[in-house]
């Protein structure tokens, strides 16, 4: 069998459509036939400078929704009960995956922009078999993995999760999780995760603060944040520290979605230094970007959010990271966001997509539709 891929031939040069061979999934492995898939800046930085990529022919991507098609040995299949895991049915479980490329040296039958694409089980989201698109699916895995990645980096306990003790002391509400770039899909989902954080009764986070454009400070406080602040006003970085101060609240964590990371660390410097008992206060800041060489600051970690290298540890982290959505879709305490784009249909429309996508775009997901 085969089937048609969007094959990267060469840095910087676009897509070429080809007939590739149609894999059999190995080893806690699914087949997936792509529906939809969403179009990441680290797509356009790898079509077109070759990022991490070490050879070529190949195919790139990292956001798939689509049908289970074949599962290999030691992928669940008859789970029924919620508790134990979830279960992929050949033909009939739909899921949205995150690939595998880059721990797979790019080998092309793990690339996303193709028909069918290999996908490691614990990377994939199981999907109610109604209230959610084929295209919202697609939107899910990236943007939902680098926020919950984001926290575990900084060491931020798990949502729902209580201390080792059984009869943990009460904690004081006394910190703000900060969200550059909120408007993206990945700050976003984390001024959401950010405010199941803060409903935690074990976490100290009490405020969501999130950045972003005017127009679409309005659409970010609909999703959870406590407070928004234009990240184009001149003076937003005092604006910020003034406001968690009359708040009572410090902020000492930080998820950089998109924007400046100095700016980032303007706002925690302001409350790096002893607390009232002496003691040293850290500061961590999860960046989205790639971190630039020669930007520490004292007193502030930052750290590039990115899974283990480690196989187990990875496939560990993914197997929470995908879970955790699949229930909270269900509960309706997160949604997709933020708006999808359809830019266009087939994968002959990528190329397009990465184009619009590099020349920028705001409070938008793109999305390209592989198939019905």
């Amino acid at each position: 069998m085969s089937h048609l891929a969007a094959v990267c031939l060469a840095k910087g040069q676009p897509f070429e459509l080809q007939t590739r061979p149609t894999p059999k999934p190995g080893p806690g492995e699914l087949l997936i036939a792509a529906k939809s898939v969403a179009l990441n800046p680290a797509d356009c930085i790898m079509r077109d400078q070759g990022l991490f990529i070490p050879s070529y022919p190949t195919v790139i991507g990292f956001d798939v929704a689509g049908l289970v098609l074949e599962v290999g040995d030691n992928v669940p299949v008859n789970t029924t009960d919620d508790e134990l895991g979830p279960s992929f049915r050949p033909g009939v479980t739909r899921v949205a995956g995150y690939s595998a490329s880059f721990w797979r040296s790019f080998d092309p039958d793990y690339g996303i922009f193709q028909e069918r694409c290999l996908v490691p089980w614990q990377h994939v989201i199981p999907l109610p078999d109604t209230g959610i698109s084929w295209n919202e699916a697609a939107s899910l895995p990236v943007s939902c993995q680098v926020p919950l990645n984001a926290w575990d980096l900084m060491g931020i306990s798990r949502i729902g999760e209580t201390p080792s003790s059984s009869t943990p002391a009460p904690v004081r509400k006394s910190d703000v999780l900060l969200i550059w770039g909120a408007t993206s899909s990945v700050g976003s989902m984390g001024v959401q995760t950010a405010r199941l954080l803060c409903e935690d009764p074990t976490s100290s986070f009490a405020a969501v603060y999130a950045t972003a454009g005017a127009v679409n400070m309005q659409f970010v406080a609909s999703l959870g944040a406590d407070r928004v602040f234009d990240y184009k006003e001149p003076r937003v970085v005092d604006i910020i520290v003034s406001a968690a101060k009359v708040d009572g609240l410090g902020i000492r964590h930080c998820f950089l979605a998109n924007g400046k990371l100095e700016l980032c660390q303007a706002v925690l410097k302001a409350f790096v230094g002893d607390n009232q008992a002496g003691k040293r206060q850290k500061a961590m800041i999860a960046s989205a970007p790639v971190i630039p060489p020669g930007t520490e600051m004292e007193g502030i970690e930052t750290v590039f959010v990115f899974p283990s290298l480690e196989e187990e540890e990875r496939l560990a982290q993914f197997q929470y990271w995908m879970g955790w959505p699949r229930k909270n879709l269900a509960s309706g305490a997160i949604r997709p966001s933020p708006e999808l784009k359809i830019v266009g249909k087939g994968l002959e429309a990528i190329n397009a997509g990465l184009d619009m996508l590099s020349r920028g775009v705001s409070c938008t997901k793109l999305v390209v539709e592989i198939s019905e």
